[in-house]
């Protein structure tokens, strides 16, 4: 079993950064590919980004690539989401997640954090 907390969340400007975390528990954490999704009101859940339990192989969607990016601290079972150049239409929920293999689909992830608010002001 692997809970999730996310933190981090907040409401920035247009063009600034937010740094979201995610600490997991359990002693199997390095063993997990790590995901981030978002859902914004009113849509479905998408894929933001991936890391492989190594941490050597990252993976984004295309609305993201070059101003997000995933990594992992295998030591203090974290995996984090730098956000930068934000957009109005990154606002969402944010949720991290852990699988067995790095994917953009998320019934491939087996546990979920609860969540956390980004809201991006124009």
């Amino acid at each position: 079993q692997v809970q999730l907390v996310e933190s981090g969340g907040g409401l920035v400007q247009a063009g600034g950064s937010l740094r979201l975390s995610c600490v997991a528990s359990g002693r199997t954490f390095s063993s997990y590919a790590m995901g981030w999704f978002r859902q914004a009101p009113g849509k479905e859940r998408e894929f933001v980004a991936t890391v492989h339990w190594s941490g050597g192989s990252t993976y984004y969607a295309d609305s993201v690539k070059g101003r997000f990016t995933i990594s992992r601290d295998n030591a203090k079972n974290t995996v984090y989401l730098q956000m930068n150049s934000l957009k109005p239409e990154d606002t969402a929920v944010y949720y991290c997640a852990a699988g067995r293999s790095s994917s953009d689909y998320q019934y491939d992830y087996t546990y979920w954090g609860q969540g956390t608010q980004v809201t991006v002001s124009s």
